[in-house]
């Protein structure tokens, strides 16, 4: 069966940034499927039109459609049970949710002042003036206001970080033994900031950089970042 992932990418189609297609490419890996991928960017609505909405990433599975990350995930949990679960038991689904609220309220903000401007920079030029309008619009500050405090964001970056470190002192990975759906969220968000920014988000040293890395290796995946 053929897959298609339609995957965000900058003006360099080899930069695939999104938080979202990172945890669904995380997901199709966990669940042992094969798949190809799609540059599409923010300008592409047209590629997409056939998802019905304007967003990826998009999995075209076989016959099957789906849009939206949590749909995605929810969709190979149901179509592919005998592969390893996303989310383990039912508690474990439950804890998912909350990793995936922090990680998209909390997480997501702390990153996105970090490296606002340099999306801005690094995506195609057609699509420059749709993202400076829409985020200066939800943060209410233009690229230039936040790019100048830059370092005041990295600190408050660096102290949302603090959970996550706590536990993966205690533990290899957030679900515990083995990655889950809850990892791929947080690395999503991680990946997303790391290979968009202009200055290095996380020490080569650092624990999480360690955790990431781990989590590409248990998947068979190459790693992502220079050491």
């Amino acid at each position: 069966m053929s897959r298609i992932l339609y995957d965000l990418a900058g003006e360099d189609e080899s930069l695939r940034f999104s938080p979202y297609c990172w945890r669904t490419k995380l997901a199709l890996a966990h669940k042992n499927l094969t798949y190809d991928t799609l540059p599409w960017h923010f300008s592409d609505k047209d590629k997409i039109a056939f998802s019905g909405q304007g967003k990826v990433p998009v999995l075209i599975d076989g016959s099957t459609i789906i849009a939206d990350s949590q749909l995605i995930a929810d969709y190979l949990e149901e179509a592919y049970p005998h592969e390893p679960s996303l989310y383990g038991d039912a508690p474990g689904r439950a804890l998912t949710f909350f990793v995936k609220s922090w990680t998209e309220r909390v997480l997501h903000r702390a990153i996105s002042l970090v490296v606002l401007p340099d999306i801005h920079a690094k995506i195609a030029p057609q699509d420059r003036a749709y993202f400076r309008a829409t985020r200066e619009a939800a943060f209410k500050r233009t690229l230039e206001d936040i790019a100048a405090d830059r370092q005041e964001a990295q600190t408050a970056l660096d102290a949302t970080l603090k959970p996550l470190h706590a536990t993966l002192d205690q533990q290899p990975f957030i679900a515990g033994d083995t990655p889950n759906y809850a990892d791929h969220i947080v690395f999503g968000a991680l990946a997303w900031g790391r290979l968009i920014s202009s200055t290095p988000l996380l020490s080569t040293d650092d624990p999480l950089a360690r955790w990431m890395e781990a989590v590409l290796e248990t998947y068979g995946l190459p790693a992502m970042f220079a050491a």
